[in-house]
């Protein structure tokens, strides 16, 4: 089921100006090739930026499993909601919106979010399938000190162009409102639909167009292009998982480029996407 917002403002948001500015900064320091394997000196250097900005927030921060996930706990929770993302990128692209543009919105997230129950993963090898992800399901989830309501994946949030046309979505129709690279996608399953109904019903960002996608049970396996970022391992693992996009390579002509560069997004679009973002997660979060 496909569904699109139509909401309200709220007062008070925050400069989105100013949360855009903030954006590009990060992405600009981290949208260099750093793939784990073709770039590992690279992948190693974003890390560490990464741990050291989250660390620099208050967060208890370590580097889990074999793939080096940095996973961000706040101090002393028992149950929190996490927010992810995967930091490494295909060899020979600078990566921006995939997935820099992401991880800037978590980092904005985490300054925002400090002192609720929240915390922060980001994974690497997504691009070498979701190695990462999938050990963090399998090795970390069982040994994390607070327990783990979902997750909130990040994957590509930064391209908008209100011109260009969709070439098509993973889906089996596409709504003639939806064939313009100017929403939000996110795509819920099972219990995971209910953060998805709560975006919808957000009064945060109004500016913002959602369009949002429900699955149940196996829908997954005739839509297989839904289950290609960290969202998956845990649908997998019958975990609650939401995923945002910005719908990837249905959009983004740089997608897996050399073109992927910071100049090619849109960091007012990215600030909407963080408030919206940060709006469900404190309210998830406090359920």
């Amino acid at each position: 089921m496909i569904t699109i917002s139509e909401r309200k403002a709220r007062a008070a948001a925050p400069s989105i100006p100013d949360v855009a500015l903030r954006l590009r900064r990060i992405v600009e320091t981290l949208a260099v090739p750093r793939h784990r394997k073709a770039e590992p000196v690279a992948n190693a250097r974003v890390r560490g930026w990464i741990a050291s900005e989250l660390r620099a927030l208050g967060y208890d921060v370590s580097t889990q499993g074999r793939y080096e996930n940095v996973v961000a706990l706040p101090p002393g929770a028992r149950r929190i909601t996490l927010i992810g993302a995967h930091y490494d990128s295909v060899p020979g692209c600078p990566g921006a919106d995939d997935n820099a543009s992401a991880v800037a919105v978590m980092l904005e997230a985490a300054e925002r979010l400090r002192g609720q129950p929240v915390g922060f993963v980001a994974f690497n090898a997504e691009e070498e399938g979701m190695l990462g992800s999938f050990d963090f399901v399998a090795q970390a989830l069982p040994t994390l000190p607070a327990a783990v309501d979902g997750i909130h994946v990040l994957e590509m949030l930064g391209f908008r162009n209100d011109g260009a046309p969709l070439a098509r979505l993973p889906l089996p129709w596409t709504p003639e409102c939806v064939k313009r690279c100017d929403f939000i996608g996110l795509v819920g399953k099972a219990a995971s639909n209910d953060d998805l109904d709560r975006a919808l019903a957000s009064h945060a960002a109004p500016e913002l167009k959602i369009v949002g996608a429900r699955t149940w049970g196996p829908l997954h396996l005739v839509m297989s292009d839904i289950t290609r970022s960290d969202h998956f391992p845990f649908w997998q693992a019958g975990l609650r998982a939401l995923l945002w996009t910005d719908t990837a390579n249905f959009r983004n002509p740089h997608y897996h480029q050399p073109t992927d560069t910071p100049e090619t997004l849109d960091y007012d679009f990215m600030a909407r996407v963080t408030e919206l973002l940060v709006d469900v997660v404190s309210r998830s979060a406090a359920r």
